[in-house]
């Protein structure tokens, strides 16, 4: 499970909305001064990420205040099969379409290798969308849906 701490800043009917703050590794690293990552990351603010969450005070055992720290979680393998799909799939129908393209152009079906070219694109496209596709489905979005698995003792994260 990956795990963040939130701040509990509304509850509304079946729903809580939680806040986080966004987490830059950039800030630790001992090169920060002289990387341009560094820089950037020391130039903007730091963000908070809010997000609405479906609440069920029985499920999770207690009751919920403004104010509450949690611990939202999302679960490992999903977040990792989700991540080889949209990145993966297109670079997989680029090659895999380029490949065909150059083979073509081989055996001289192709005029150029621009076409060749053209073909790849295609492919890379046809890749992303069917990843977009995938991500879309009921089933896959409802598994990348944030629980709150833990309410902490009342503390305010920084």
């Amino acid at each position: 499970m990956i795990e963040e701490l939130a701040n509990v800043v509304a509850i509304e009917s079946e729903q809580v909305v939680v806040t986080s703050k966004i987490k830059s590794s950039c800030s630790s690293c001992s090169q920060v001064d002289s990387c341009g990552s560094g820089q950037v990351a020391k130039a903007l603010p730091q963000a908070r990420l809010t997000v609405s969450l479906p609440y069920d005070g029985e499920v999770l055992g207690q009751k919920l205040a403004i104010g509450d720290c949690v611990v939202i979680a999302l679960p490992e393998e999903q977040v990792l099969s989700s991540a080889a799909q949209v990145y993966l799939m297109p670079l997989f129908g680029l090659i895999s379409f380029s490949a065909l393209g150059q083979w073509l152009f081989k055996m001289q079906v192709f005029p150029n290798e621009l076409t060749a070219l053209g073909l790849g694109i295609i492919g890379g496209y046809l890749g992303f969308r069917l990843a977009k596709y995938l991500q879309k489905q009921g089933k896959h979005s409802a598994s990348l849906q944030p629980k709150i698995i833990k309410v902490l003792p009342k503390a305010s994260i920084a």
